[in-house]
């Protein structure tokens, strides 16, 4: 469908890909992969016909069709958003036009004639492409699309310049997807995206007829919609089978035997200098040194690029909080709209959070997320209601805005020193390199950053010296894969306790215990994580108003005490009960924690085994009738936590086997 022969790039002076070949088949489903400046975007462009390449060859097949997503900068104006979708279509009205002509051409002409002939043939195959794009359910196409990226009835009939501009990317995405061309260039297409817009496209392009190429700094979602990935590393292209965490494994896979190679070769190079170097001067070994120069100079180099260094950063941990961080009684809010009545957004909130908890905050655009975080960061005010906070609580709130806290006339490294002085310069520089600012970016005033950059250094800056209470708003907004993975392991090993709102699945499942979803004015609350909460949402049990502790959530950083939640929640599934729904792959992180648990099942039981042979041995040797007592009730603890964890193993084996074959 598409190739490229030899291609290369230059960005002025700079060499950005060379060498690269990619033969683009009908099935394309492939994620475009590596680090920022590498030129993924560029290449994309090339592709799209958007740019050009400086070295090499781009060829494409007749017929093909090209349609490209770019990161933002789209603006749409004069029409309605409907109509604006619709008008994509626009070409198979006017085939529906001409089909309305030929009608009158066929019935006036003789049948006999040429011209009756010609008029037939090309109303059937006008009728053939009508028939194919399913004109007669054209608006229910957009529709489906509209409503799946997150627009609302009431907006299909406002004009598109009414939209903010991730909005107006949400437009052009939904255009894209109704014309689906042979192939889909999509840059960042869930930059915009809440997260249920996102787990759409998902299925919508699981479903995609033709081929599609995308970028993405979200790890989950290449996971499920790529088959193929692409790097772009060390100024060449690397192709990989498989989804994200497949070619994770294979660069590493790769890379160690890479390695092992090198030190092979690196080894005979050695072997043969030293050979030629002891003998150069003994003309009775000359015939065997001139042998070893030869093979010398034949052997082909093994090339190492540098090492893709990894940042670990450990967040200085806060003085500790109370038990009970954060509790909310009866919370109400309602603001007031331009015509002077009220709207209700928030409706008698009750719930504690506690000391370790690591909370997602989940819901519909416009459903109250954003207005319940500043609410709890005391950035706002209730309508009705109290919200408490516990002993020694240390609040710090990161906003989707937060850029605009910054002082623009400070320099990044002098603000990120005072800000964190007991932090080596050296470790700050690293951490801001994670967050794409290197070499003479440190220096720069934090005024002359786009609102984007000024946000991933506020972020940072927030790292360095954290309250013992966090309240992220969108906090992986502009973060590439790296800088995410720094933030996820950072906020894992963080003491304190965090509620925050993100639109990235991977980021959400490695991170929750617990999610507090916004629906319906109210608040609903699940333990475990993103894929534990959807299970739930899918079939999982009946809703129930019930009591739930700590205990239901994965243990977190720091010991709680048991605190009590009255609201509506999901009743947790027992291991015995397994979901009514189909089998459905689970997630990597899912997958993983399933993985573990079965291994600390298999090591467990074994030594409650022997465990209760011990305890069964004391209750024969009688000592006391108190003692005996005591030996007694130990041993029924220990079979009965025998039993549970056997039934726990038997039903993690069989998931994890369902999960071989799903």
């Amino acid at each position: 469908m598409l190739q490229l022969s030899a291609a290369g790039k230059r960005f002025g002076q700079k060499l950005l890909f060379e060498d690269a070949n990619w033969l683009i088949n009908p099935d394309e489903r492939t994620g475009l992969v590596g680090g920022n400046g590498t030129g993924k975007s560029t290449l994309l462009k090339i592709i799209g016909g958007i740019e050009s390449l400086d070295y090499g060859t781009i060829t494409r097949n007749k017929g093909v069709t090209l349609g490209y997503l770019p990161q933002d900068g789209l603006a749409l104006r004069g029409r309605t958003v409907f109509s604006e979708c619709l008008s994509v279509f626009d070409h198979l009205h006017e085939l529906e036009r001409e089909s309305i002509a030929l009608t009158t051409t066929i019935s006036e002409a003789d049948p006999k004639s040429k011209e009756y002939a010609v008029a037939a043939e090309r109303y059937s195959d006008i009728a053939d492409q009508l028939h194919v794009h399913d004109i007669y359910n054209l608006d229910s196409q957009v529709g489906a699309v509209l409503g799946g990226l997150g627009f609302s009835k009431e907006d299909w009939d406002r004009n598109t310049e009414e939209f903010s501009g991730g909005w107006q990317m949400r437009i052009a995405l939904a255009k894209l997807l109704l014309q689906k061309p042979s192939l889909l260039l999509l840059d960042e297409p869930t930059n915009h995206l809440d997260i249920e817009s996102r787990n759409w496209l998902e299925n919508y392009l699981h479903d995609y007829p033709n081929a599609y190429i995308l970028i993405s700094h979200d790890r989950y979602f290449l996971d499920v919609t790529v088959n193929k990935t692409v790097e772009l590393w060390n100024k060449r292209m690397h192709t990989y089978h498989g989804n994200y965490e497949k070619y994770v494994a294979q660069k590493e896979e790769r890379r160690t035997q890479l390695m092992s190679a090198y030190k092979n070769q690196r080894d005979r190079i050695e072997a043969l200098e030293a050979f030629i170097n002891r003998f150069r001067a003994q003309a009775t070994k000359a015939k065997q040194v001139q042998s070893r120069i030869k093979e010398l100079e034949k052997i082909e180099r093994i090339e190492v690029p540098e090492d893709e260094s990894t940042i670990h950063f450990s967040i200085p941990q806060p003085p500790a909080s109370g038990r009970t961080v954060i509790e909310v009684n009866n919370l109400k809010k309602i603001y007031p709209t331009p015509t002077g009545g009220e709207k209700l957004i928030l409706d008698d909130l009750s719930f504690t959070i506690e000391r370790g908890d690591r909370i997602a905050l989940v819901g519909a655009n416009g459903a109250g997320k954003s207005t319940l975080i500043r609410l709890l960061s005391r950035q706002e005010e209730p309508t009705a209601g109290t919200i408490r906070e516990g002993h020694n609580v240390l609040s710090d709130f990161f906003a989707q805005d937060q850029y605009k806290v910054l002082d623009p006339n400070a320099g990044m490294l002098d603000d990120i020193s005072g800000a964190a002085p007991k932090v080596p310069v050296v470790e700050l520089r690293s951490l801001l390199g994670c967050f794409m600012f290197s070499g003479d970016d440190v220096f720069k005033k934090l005024g002359v950053l786009s609102g984007g950059e000024r946000n991933r250094y506020a972020m940072a800056k927030m790292l360095v010296s954290p309250s013992n209470f966090l309240l992220l708003d969108e906090p992986t907004n502009h973060l590439d894969l790296r800088a995410k993975d720094v933030l996820l392991d950072a906020i894992r090993n963080f003491t304190g306790t965090v509620l925050f709102v993100s639109h990235d699945r991977y980021f959400i499942d490695g991170l929750a215990t617990r999610v507090f979803e916004v629906e319906d004015r109210r608040l609903h609350i699940y333990p475990g994580n993103y894929e534990d909460y959807l299970w739930r949402k899918q079939g999982g049990p009946e809703k129930v108003t019930e009591q739930i502790t700590n205990s239901l959530a994965p243990t977190s950083p720091t010991p709680a005490s048991t605190s009590v939640i009255s609201t509506e929640v999901e009743k947790p599934a027992s291991l015995s009960e397994p979901p009514p729904n189909p089998i459905k792959r689970l997630n990597p992180i899912k997958l993983k924690q399933l993985e573990d648990r079965l291994r600390f099942a298999e090591e467990e039981i074994p030594h409650l085994e022997s465990l209760i042979s011990e305890s069964e041995s004391r209750l024969g040797n009688f000592t006391s009738a108190e003692q005996s007592q005591k030996d007694a009730a130990k041993l029924d603890e220990l079979r009965a936590k025998r039993t549970t964890l056997l039934a726990e193993w038997e039903e993690l084996s069989l998931t994890l086997e369902e999960q071989q074959t799903a």
